[in-house]
């Protein structure tokens, strides 16, 4: 019997309080930085295991040591979304809360979180069922607030790096719209650096019947927007990737009023760094030239938010762990991940270490009836994607850790 199948054959007895778990927090979503239910409850089932556990920056940690080797850490992101679920299911979400024009609206896991906070947990209590097939010491990463970009920070700045062993290698996994029981590796940028940026620019308010006593912010805005689509078509070379998106234009109250400035929020994506500055160098130029030419009285300002880091698969860490996975699977269900255009702010956790990374998918859904994530259906099919998860994180853990690999 091969190590891996030593570990998960404790999964029928994992699987049965899976189930429960995963529909206990699909009805229980937590906005970003608040996950306290989430994080007890983590906290309670690490503890269980006999894990050290660590709570830093609103996250929580469970250590899982066996002996000597290597240290891997796997990262498992906890947080809802202001999104009303319309799943229909059975323990759908209830939960509401304000969003950012203080409408109330509902709380749902409309990306898989709570299937990755199940998968990570179920992974956690079979290596810790049977830890002799394996020694090193197992990182469980319990990350709040992924979905505005500030989780990962969080738990660094609060001392992340100094509260748990350096790991030698790191995993991230996400539940997609594949079909579901297959797993997606891909080495090199898979996920987009993004970015978002609140402009303002300033005109000169007057009644709207004398537009000519005033500076229009509203045309001004209007002129950008139309300037801004020339980024991606004129200045970046077809061979790379980028998306400039104006996402809202706000400005003034009444139609007989020239207001005195106007906000667009901006929201930009590259899977390459330098395209990724040669875009915000580019938007920058624009307005204050567009800021110029309308004769503004003030520069324009530019406040960056929503910051997410580049995922980029290292290359030897992803072909040994798509390799365990065939050798798991089957070669049929490991499929290419492909070049997704979201982001994530997993990759700083293993930055801030100078550590390697792989960052794979897991499908959710029956074969060409995906949903897309954020989708107010989002609703993976809790079997086989349970399964299908926490068995790739076992696989992954122990092609490093299992004795039959050092």
């Amino acid at each position: 019997m091969s190590v891996v199948e030593q570990v998960l054959g404790h999964l029928d007895a994992t699987r049965a309080w899976q189930e429960d778990l995963y529909r206990d927090l699909h009805a229980h979503p937590e906005l970003s930085l608040h996950e306290t239910r989430t994080r007890a409850i983590i906290a309670e089932r690490l503890c269980a295991v006999g894990c050290e556990v660590v709570e830093v920056g609103g996250g929580v940690v469970g250590i899982l040591t066996n002996g000597t080797g290597p240290v891997v850490l796997h990262r498992a992101d906890m947080d809802g979304l202001p999104v009303t679920e319309e799943t229909g299911l059975p323990y759908a979400s209830t939960e509401t809360t304000v969003d950012d024009s203080g409408a109330t609206v509902g709380l749902m896991h409309a990306c898989g979180h709570d299937a990755h906070v199940t998968c990570l947990l179920g992974a956690v209590e079979l290596l810790a069922t049977e830890p002799g097939p394996w020694s090193g010491t197992f990182i469980a990463v319990f990350q709040p607030a992924e979905e505005n970009a500030e989780g990962a920070r969080a738990m660094i700045e609060a001392g992340l790096t100094s509260l748990v062993p350096r790991p030698d290698v790191a995993f991230g996994q996400h539940v997609l719209s594949h079909e579901a029981g297959v797993v997606a590796t891909q080495s090199g940028p898979v996920l987009s650096a993004g970015d978002s940026v609140r402009i303002t620019v300033f005109g000169k308010g007057s009644h709207g019947s004398m537009p000519h006593l005033g500076v229009d912010p509203v045309v001004l805005a209007a002129s950008i927007v139309l300037r801004l689509q020339t980024i991606v078509a004129r200045e970046v070379a077809p061979t790379d990737f980028a998306v400039v998106t104006v996402g809202s234009s706000t400005a003034g109250t009444k139609s007989n009023v020239i207001p005195d400035r106007a906000t667009l929020l901006v929201n930009l994506r590259a899977y390459d760094l330098d395209v990724r500055a040669q875009v915000m160098a580019a938007v920058e130029r624009i307005v204050r030239g567009e800021c110029d030419a309308a004769g503004s009285p003030q520069p324009p300002t530019f406040e960056y938010y929503d910051q997410f880091p580049l995922t980029d698969n290292h290359a030897d860490v992803t072909a040994k762990v798509t390799e365990a996975f065939r050798e798991h699977f089957g070669s049929e269900r490991v499929v290419a991940l492909g070049r997704i255009p979201a982001s994530e702010d997993f990759s700083r956790l293993p930055d801030a270490f100078g550590t390697p990374y792989t960052y794979w998918g897991v499908g959710g859904f029956p074969a060409g009836r995906g949903v897309p994530n954020h989708s107010p259906f989002f609703a993976p099919l809790i079997q086989p994607t349970l399964d299908t998860g926490t068995q790739a994180i076992v696989v992954a853990a122990l092609a490093y850790l299992g004795k039959d690999n050092q």
